[in-house]
C-alpha cells in the first residue's frame, strides 16, 4: 500500500476498499436506508421532536462517522434507547412542549453529548465501555423497551393526557381508554400486524419503508385526517439549516448529557465489536469516542438529535452485504434525497403508524430468553438484571442509567472484594491440581499439607476477606504446612503482604508453616522486598505445586 501522507489521513475503509465491494456497498446502503429513515423519523417523534429531526440525524452524524469511524459496517444515526433518554431530558427542560424551545434544547443536548464524548476521547476513557456488565445492560434495555411501548400506546389509541411517571402513564391509559379513536387504533394495529407478518414471512424486504408507504397511501385515499386520525403535518423541505444552541440550558442539560453519552458510546462500541468480521480490524474504543463525538457535534449544528451506533440497523447493514462505510454514505444520501424531495409525502403519514413502528422495534429490546439464560447460569447476575430493569421502569430512564451504573460497580466491587479460595487436590497419577469436588472423590490429599488457591489481585479491599476464608480451613484440617498457590494472583498490594505476614507469624506460633507457591515475577519481587519475604525465606517460596508437594513429602520422610 502506498505510504503517501494523504493515504494516512484517508479513512481506513476507503484505503483498503476493493472494486468488487462497490455493488455490495451500494445495495446495502439502499436497503439500510429504506429501514433506517422511517425508524429515525419515528425515534424523533418518540423524543417529542419534529420528524425531520430524525431525517437530519440519519444524514449528518452518519456521514461524519463514515469518514472518522473505525468500524467498517457500523450504522450511526439514533436508537430507541437514545430517543427515550432524549425525551426524558427534554421533557424536564421544556415541559410545555413548545416546538421552537424543544428544538433548541435538543440541539444543545446533542452538542453536550458530542462534547462529552470528545472529552472522553481526549482522556482515553474508552475502557469505560467494559464497566457495565451484560446482565445489567439486559435489564436496562428491557426496561427501556417497556417504557417506550407504554409511551407510544396513547398515540396508537389516539388519546391524550399529561405525561408522568411510568405507573402514572399506565393508570392514565386505563382511565382514558374509553376515549380511544377507533380509526386511529385501526391504523396502528394494521401497521403492527403488517410489520410482524413481514418480519415472519418476508424478512429480507424493507418492511418499515413498505409500512410507511402504505400508511401514507391510505391516509391520502381514505382521507384519514377527516376521520380523526392525526397526521405528521408540515415538514420544512430542503437541507437542514444551522441551528443555534441555547447555552443557558447547559447547567440543566449536562447531567442528562453524561448519561446519554455513556449509552451512546456503549451501544456504539457493542454494535461495532459484535459485527466486526474476522478479516477486519476491531473497532478502537478511543477513536470511536472521537468519531461519535464529532458526529454528534456536527449533527447538533444542523438540528440532529443525540445519536450513536445501533445494533439493529448495523445488523441490517451487515446482512445486506455491506463491506465498508460507503454503504453508510449511500444511506446518508438517501436521507438527503428524502429531505429535498419527499417531505410533502411524509407530512401525510399518520402519527399512529409511526407509533406502531416504534412499538414493534422496541419490543426487540425486551428479551425474556436472555433473562432466563442468566437465571439458569447465575442467580446473582439475574438479580442485577432485575434491579436495572426496575430502576428504569420505576425511577425513570435517566435515573435508571445511574441505577445501572451503580449495580455494575457494585457487581465489580463484590467480585473483587470476595475472591474465591479453593482447597486443592491432585488428580491421581498426574501433576494436575484442581479444586476439591464431590465429583472427584478419588483425588489425592496429603496428610498435614493444606493446599489453597486464591484468585485475582489481593489488595486492601479483599485481604481481610481472604484471611477470614483461610482461618477456618486451617482450624478444620490442623495442617503442618499451608501452601498457598499464588499462580492466579495477578498482584499483591501492601495490605495483602501485611496480612500474609500476620498469618505466617500466627501460624508459626502454632507450629504451622506458610508457603507461597507459583508467584509471577512481579509478585515474587514484591514479596522478597517485604517483611513477608524475610519471614518465609527461600524455603517458604516454591516454583510450582508439584515441587512444593515433593518438598513436603521428602521432608516428611526425613522426619520419620
Amino acid at each position: 500500500m502506498p505510504n503517501h501522507w494523504w493515504f494516512r489521513v484517508l479513512p481506513e475503509w476507503l484505503v483498503s476498499s476493493r472494486a468488487d465491494w462497490l455493488r455490495a456497498d451500494i445495495v446495502a446502503g439502499l436497503t439500510t436506508g429504506a429501514i433506517i429513515i422511517p425508524k429515525a423519523m419515528a425515534y424523533a417523534m418518540m423524543a417529542g421532536l419534529p420528524v425531520q429531526v430524525g431525517l437530519y440525524t440519519a444524514l449528518v452524524p452518519m456521514a461524519i462517522y463514515a469518514v472518522l469511524g473505525t468500524s467498517r459496517v457500523l450504522s450511526v444515526s439514533t436508537t430507541t434507547t437514545l430517543a427515550i433518554l432524549t425525551a426524558a431530558q427534554l421533557g424536564q427542560v421544556v415541559p410545555n412542549g413548545n416546538p421552537v424551545a424543544l428544538l433548541r434544547a435538543s440541539v444543545t443536548l446533542t452538542l453536550l453529548v458530542g462534547a462529552t464524548l470528545l472529552l472522553a476521547s481526549l482522556l482515553r476513557l474508552g475502557i469505560v465501555a467494559d464497566f457495565i456488565s451484560e446482565p445489567v445492560l439486559v435489564g436496562f434495555r428491557a426496561g427501556i423497551g417497556l417504557v417506550i411501548v407504554v409511551d407510544q400506546i396513547p398515540k396508537i389509541l389516539g388519546i391524550h393526557f399529561a405525561r408522568g411517571t411510568f405507573v402514572q402513564n399506565v393508570l392514565s391509559i386505563v382511565h382514558t381508554f374509553p376515549k380511544t379513536s377507533l380509526p386511529t387504533l385501526a391504523v396502528g394495529l394494521t401497521i403492527i400486524v403488517f410489520l410482524l407478518s413481514m418480519e415472519r414471512f418476508l424478512p429480507k424486504l424493507p418492511a418499515p419503508l413498505l409500512a410507511v408507504t402504505s400508511a401514507i397511501t391510505c391516509a391520502y385515499f381514505l382521507n384519514l385526517h377527516h376521520r380523526g386520525v392525526e397526521l405528521v403535518g408540515h415538514i420544512p423541505p430542503g437541507v437542514p439549516s444551522l441551528v443555534k444552541p441555547d447555552l443557558s440550558l447547559i447547567t440543566m442539560l449536562w447531567p442528562g448529557a453524561l448519561g446519554i453519552a455513556l449509552m451512546s458510546f456503549t451501544e456504539t462500541i457493542a454494535a461495532g465489536r459484535a459485527f466486526a468480521r474476522k478479516d477486519e480490524p476491531a473497532p478502537r474504543a478511543d477513536r470511536e469516542l472521537l468519531a461519535t463525538g464529532l458526529a454528534n457535534v456536527g449533527g447538533a449544528l444542523f438540528g440532529a438529535m443525540p445519536g450513536g451506533g445501533g445494533t439493529t440497523q448495523t445488523a441490517v447493514n451487515v446482512l445486506a452485504g455491506s463491506r465498508t462505510q460507503l454503504g453508510e454514505m449511500v444511506t446518508a444520501a438517501m436521507a438527503l434525497g428524502t429531505t429535498l424531495f419527499l417531505t410533502p409525502l411524509i407530512a401525510m403519514m399518520p402519527q399512529s403508524a409511526l407509533a406502531a413502528l416504534v412499538i414493534v422495534y422496541s419490543f426487540g429490546l425486551i428479551k425474556p430468553i436472555e433473562f432466563r439464560e442468566i437465571l439458569s447460569i447465575r442467580r446473582t447476575e439475574f438479580s442485577w438484571a432485575i434491579v436495572a430493569f426496575a430502576g428504569v421502569v420505576l425511577v425513570g430512564t435517566l435515573k435508571g442509567i445511574i441505577v445501572a451504573i451503580i449495580v455494575s460497580l457494585v457487581t465489580l466491587a463484590y467480585q473483587v472484594a470476595n475472591p474465591p479460595v479453593y482447597v486443592l487436590r491432585r488428580k491421581p497419577g498426574t501433576n494436575v491440581f484442581r479444586p476439591q469436588s464431590p465429583e472427584h472423590p478419588e483425588d489425592e490429599t496429603f496428610p498435614g499439607l493444606l493446599l489453597l488457591r486464591p484468585e485475582g489481585p489481593i489488595f486492601f479491599a479483599n485481604a481481610a476477606q481472604i484471611a477470614h476464608k483461610i482461618e477456618p480451613l486451617v482450624r478444620e484440617t490442623q495442617p503442618k504446612v499451608v501452601a498457598v498457590d499464588a499462580s492466579g494472583v495477578l498482584d499483591m498490594e501492601y495490605t495483602a503482604l501485611k496480612m500474609f505476614a500476620q498469618v505466617a507469624k500466627r501460624q508459626s506460633r502454632d507450629g504451622i508453616q506458610l508457603w507461597l507457591v507459583g508467584m509471577n515475577p512481579g509478585v515474587l519481587a514484591v514479596v522478597q522486598r517485604s517483611p513477608l519475604g524475610h519471614i518465609l525465606q527461600r524455603e517458604g517460596m516454591h516454583f510450582n505445586l508439584e515441587i512444593a508437594v515433593g518438598r513436603y513429602l521428602s521432608d516428611e520422610v526425613v522426619h520419620e
